[in-house]
């Protein structure tokens, strides 16, 4: 995994911009702390840094091979086959990286490799002779990539920050993005940067540069299909479909481990990595006096501790369990705002943060088990009949209740901004003509889920485990299970009436049943008296600042309201109630002045 940047312009020579291009790549170091590289010419210019996972001294980026020049932040999954396929085009190679294959893809079969190419990543090609830039991102957008096209500059980055260091972009919000911040975040609308000028690639889009303008182009979209096999014929096909994509996903020059929280998806992948690496390093979190504390509820009804000792037992682990307490966890969160560019998801941030870079100190590479639950149907509001047939974003409700905290001075339709996000997904949703209203509904749930819900995850996963470092694959995310998954009926889904039923049916002899059966958990947050404490100490700090930015955005008796707020009314889902959304505002303030943002109405 790395980090990319870059900028092309047809008005002027770009050389005379060496000195940004090193700005931007600067910003990237902690995603890259390995290498770094620079291609500079009179037309555009591109910036690397390297986490060296695969052939770690000839993988070396900018990489050129005669008129084509490519910076790659990625993994590619199947790059054996691919690179004999492209053998016998003709094409040779030099090294072993992937990053050499996918330049040889586009080399040969220009931006249909993308039909092509199993992985994650986000890359950027310049042909230089037909003075062409082509950047693409992953069919399910688990790496990042922000543009921005103003004053006949067009850059690009991995991350907001690279893009503000390029001096070609300003640290601007307007209207619309306060709407992002108050009524989305931590999620964001999909293309969004939260900043005016900022936009991001898709997940499975690419874009291509010329004289002639920028072109957008969509080469991947979830679609229905009649789905023919039994409940066991899909189990079977599942089990395929997983136990390969995480042992494809164990390939590493670098020191590899496993996420485990001893939930069913990341003690699957450990399992399963078990069996394919001796002495495999797993990675477990928990909080200080956190059995003393926990208080079980629907959506988090136990807590990880004894499921993670059977799981380390039943496949033999060297386990690893970092147990973070709350001032980690506060002092953290501002830390965090510096990883994502943005207001996150608080303490499940900030937690994520300081466990990642505990990994970091065994482990270059970890896989993790997201985005099991979006197209497995994992979560209560999947199953949850009245919350499923509820109008809106199943995790975010409370739009009245956020709206209330914005600043009169803005002129927002909170309502109607959000039902637009809401429609446009459930408008783009695929389905076969003559399927029952629940299929209807769950073709529904998922695209939901997965293009708004997993995208929080996907951002939150990227960016606090790169700002250590450390890269994270995320097996469940591979787009076979993904297309698969999406033509197989809810009834075959929940198997047997459990939710996740058919994974759990599929992989029943990778677990003990302690583990195969126990009820849906979520990443684990802590329930400690003194969290909430000290994010209401904190507060009551801010408030008493009269240069106190988050007041340009945020009505301050709402603030002074949530230090008394008993309700627990969620911001975010399960994760993100009273406590979370003091903290949210605390990083909203850290924000602001992190990035001296500019607010225009």
């Amino acid at each position: 995994m790395c980090g990319i940047a870059g900028f092309l312009s047809f008005r002027e020579d770009v050389r005379g911009f060496a000195d940004r291009l090193t700005a931007m790549q600067s910003t990237l170091e902690r995603r890259g702390p390995d290498q770094k590289g620079q291609y500079l010419d009179e037309r555009v210019g591109l910036a690397h840094r390297r986490l060296a996972v695969i052939d770690v001294e000839n993988g070396r980026q900018p990489m050129t091979y005669g008129r084509y020049t490519i910076v790659y932040n990625g993994e590619l999954y199947n790059t054996a086959e691919l690179r004999y396929r492209l053998r016998e085009c003709g094409q040779t190679f030099y090294t072993t990286s992937d990053t050499e294959v996918v330049l040889k893809a586009y080399i040969e079969w220009q931006g249909d490799c993308l039909y092509m190419l199993n992985g994650i990543f986000a890359f950027a090609i310049w042909d230089s002779y037909r003075k062409r830039l082509f950047l693409a991102r992953d069919r399910m957008g688990v790496k990042p990539l922000f543009y921005s096209c103003k004053n006949g500059i067009f850059t690009f980055g991995s991350e907001i920050k690279t893009l503000l260091a390029s001096g070609f972009v300003k640290p601007v919000i307007d209207t619309n993005g306060v709407a992002e911040l108050m009524l989305i975040g931590p999620g964001r609308s999909g293309g969004s940067g939260v900043f005016r000028d900022i936009e991001e690639v898709k997940p499975g889009y690419c874009l291509e540069i010329s004289e002639d303008g920028l072109l957008t182009k969509r080469y991947w979209k979830l679609l229905d299909a009649p789905h023919n096999e039994s409940a066991g014929e899909t189990a079977e096909h599942v089990r395929y479909l997983v136990t390969d994509s995480i042992k494809r996903q164990l390939v590493s020059d670098v020191p590899i481990g496993t996420f485990l929280s001893g939930g069913l998806d990341s003690s699957i992948i450990s399992s399963v990595a078990s069996r394919e690496i001796n002495n495999l390093k797993t990675f477990s979190v928990t909080y200080k006096d956190q059995k003393e504390h926990f208080k079980a509820g629907k959506f988090q009804p136990t807590t990880d501790d004894d499921y993670i000792g059977i799981m380390q037992k039943y496949i033999g682990a060297d386990c690893k369990v970092v147990t973070l307490d709350t001032p980690a966890l506060v002092e953290g969160l501002f830390e965090a705002v510096e990883a994502r560019d943005l207001p996150g998801m608080a303490d499940v941030d900030s937690s994520l943060l300081q466990f990642c870079k505990e990994i970091k100190k065994d482990v270059t590479v970890a896989l993790s088990g997201e985005c099991a639950d979006e197209i497995f149907g994992g979560y209560p509001w999947y199953r949850d009949k009245e919350i499923r047939e509820r109008y809106g974003f199943p995790w975010a409700q409370t739009t009245d209740y956020r709206a209330g905290f914005i600043s009169d001075e803005f002129k927002i339709n909170a309502a109607e901004y959000v039902a637009s996000k809401y429609e446009s997904t459930i408008s783009d949703t695929d389905k076969m003509a003559g399927i029952s209203p629940l299929e209807s509904r769950m073709k529904e749930m998922m695209r939901l889920n997965i293009d708004w819900f997993m995208q929080t995850l996907l951002d939150r996963k990227d960016r606090m485990s790169m700002y250590s470092g450390l890269e994270v694959r995320v097996p469940f995310c591979d787009h076979r299970i993904v297309e698969y998954l999406y033509t197989v009926p809810w009834e075959i889904k929940e198997y047997m009436g459990r939710e996740k039923g058919i994974l759990r049916e599929a992989m029943k002899d990778y677990l003990p049943d302690e583990v195969l059966y126990r009820k849906k958990s979520p990443y684990p947050k802590t329930h400690n008296p003194s969290y909430r404490d000290a994010v209401s100490k904190k507060l009551s700090e801010l408030l008493l600042k009269k240069d106190a930015r988050i007041f340009d955005i945020v009505k301050k008796e709402k603030l002074q309201k949530l230090l008394t707020d008993d309700s627990l009314t969620p911001w975010y889902g399960q994760l993100m109630t009273t406590p979370q959304t003091m903290a949210y505002m605390l990083q909203l303030e850290c924000f602001l002045r992190l990035y001296n943002v500019q607010i225009i109405n």
